[in-house]
């Protein structure tokens, strides 16, 4: 049956991404596509950091880049530092940019690795641009330098979430996307082949549609409430099942970091997420280890100054439906699966399903065919970043607490443990297909949690001594650009300035 009427329940981040892409090919083609959500049904909200690729979402849409940074508040990213992980007191970034390059076919980090040990004492860091430029807080886009021989310049951003749906409810409607406010009361499925047929709201209206998108959250109300999809639970590799987040002004006036920050706790971690105007905090915890006030206790103890807002207590557990794509429904944000902030991937899963949804729909009909496809690849991207995200409970060294001698002496999943026992071997680090995380940010990881290398690609002796000019010059490209970098906060006020009044 072709699809004609697409209908997306539930709003928030993940339901007008969903819209404002689906928007875009419904030019000459008759197909409807409508938003249900209410007013009443608030949403999470909590992710306001983002990573590179949304960049690239942004740009497909022709977002002006000023006009959306301005009306969320945002603020550029170039990484995110993690304070306590690997030891308390310990310190490092994971950055977007590469550290170095490859030299030869061999990986920057192995080849830093043999000066190292030759006695070159400088720090891998110091081969990043985007570290360079966090630690000074610095920032400025590629296009503002002319030169073809500075590195390029990585980043993503830190917005408010919910005024950035705001900004996309617009866009879509101005591209027919039509908005419904009600709370869906009933959801029908045909006796036949289960497939959704329509959706009473409270009001008693009555929605039909040939395909729909669950963007309900955490309660997933189509693709469990109605389809039961089944839901497969991670929670022994990452245990944290908690969050209070709550929103704080800098009190010191500091300028905001152009990266975001996670510290370790004794149960769990505290995100910063730095706005223009004002701080996301939240702090991720394991209830098992930790009750809700001391999380919040703590959480206030650590912010830039006092709360703008009340806490936000948040429960999950952290996995994945066993189906993303069920009949008729596709479910998007944290009604596929959550995985916890971490590493800012909650909006890219969003950012990455809709892309995969545009990719396999026709508007011909459902086939089972997309359906299995569409599983498959989010099956085997969600296991992916799963490994990524254990990594930093796993390589720890803290003692200092149950949880995170829970978390240091864990089973985790045999592809984790391959790629660990690799590093260690030779600092080889091997990307499947399409994998999300770079070498480098598998790298920046390990070292910076004290998995060590020990050794490197047997290749690496020739080319280390073949490009000590050649690595130098790299240094002193990263040192010249930041240096001549403006300010973060500064470069916010001249590109992209937020309103006086936050939106």
């Amino acid at each position: 049956m072709a699809i004609e009427h697409i209908v997306i329940v539930g709003g928030g981040t993940a339901g007008w991404m969903a819209a404002a892409a689906l928007s875009r090919i419904r030019d000459g083609r008759n197909l409807a596509i409508t938003v249900v959500e209410s007013e009443q049904i608030g949403t999470v909200g909590v992710g306001e950091a983002t990573i590179p690729p949304f960049v690239e979402f942004n740009q497909a849409l022709n977002i002006s880049e000023r006009d959306f940074l301005s009306f969320t508040q945002g603020s550029f990213k170039l990484g995110i530092q993690f304070e306590n992980w690997g030891q308390v007191g310990e310190s490092y970034i994971h950055p977007f940019g590469a550290y170095g390059y490859d030299i030869g076919g061999i990986g920057f980090h192995q080849v830093w690795h043999k000066m190292h040990e030759r006695g070159d004492k400088r720090p891998l860091q110091l081969f990043n641009l985007e570290t360079m430029a966090a630690y000074y807080g610095k920032f400025s886009r590629t296009e503002d330098y002319a030169r073809d021989d500075l590195p390029p310049i990585n980043y993503a951003y830190h917005i408010n979430a919910t005024a950035y749906a705001q900004y996309l409810r617009k866009y879509a409607e101005q591209r027919g996307v039509v908005r419904h406010e009600g709370i869906v009361k009933d959801v029908a499925l045909d006796g036949e082949s289960g497939y959704v047929t329509k959706l009473t709201l409270d009001s008693g209206k009555e929605i039909a549609a040939d395909f729909f998108i669950d963007c309900t959250g955490f309660r997933g109300l189509l693709i469990e409430q109605a389809l039961e999809t089944g839901y497969e639970d991670w929670t022994h590799y990452l245990p944290c099942d908690r969050a209070v987040a709550l929103p704080c002004n800098r009190d010191d006036g500091s300028p905001p970091p152009p990266f975001t920050k996670a510290t370790a706790h004794k149960a769990g971690w505290q995100w910063q997420v730095p706005l223009q105007h004002r701080n996301g905090n939240g702090h991720v915890y394991c209830s098992q280890f930790m009750e809700a006030d001391e999380a919040t206790d703590i959480l206030i103890a650590n912010m830039a100054g006092k709360p703008t807002a009340d806490p936000n207590h948040l429960r999950f557990v952290t996995g994945r439906r066993k189906k993303f794509w069920n009949k008729n429904v596709v479910a998007l944000g944290l009604a596929s699966g959550f995985m916890e902030p971490l590493e800012s991937t909650s909006i890219h899963l969003i950012n990455t399903g809709v892309n995969k949804l545009i990719a396999t729909l026709s508007l011909d009909g459902v086939t089972e065919a997309q359906a299995s496809t569409f599983n498959r690849l989010t099956v085997r991207e969600y296991e992916r970043i799963r490994d990524f995200l254990i990594l930093h409970y796993k390589a720890t060294r803290r003692d200092d607490s149950e949880f995170w001698n829970y978390c240091r002496t864990m089973d985790v999943p045999d592809s984790l443990t391959e790629k660990i026992e690799v590093f260690k071997a030779n600092g080889q680090v091997f990307r499947e297909e399409d994998e999300l995380f770079t070498t480098t940010s598998w790298a920046a990881v390990m070292l910076g949690q004290g998995i060590t290398m020990d050794g490197t690609s047997p290749m690496a002796d020739g080319v280390a001594d073949a490009s000590a000019k050649e690595i130098d010059e790299m240094a002193k490209s990263i040192q010249w650009l930041v240096q001549r970098m403006p300010g973060h906060k500064e470069y916010l006020e001249r590109y992209c300035p937020a309103p006086k009044v936050a939106a």
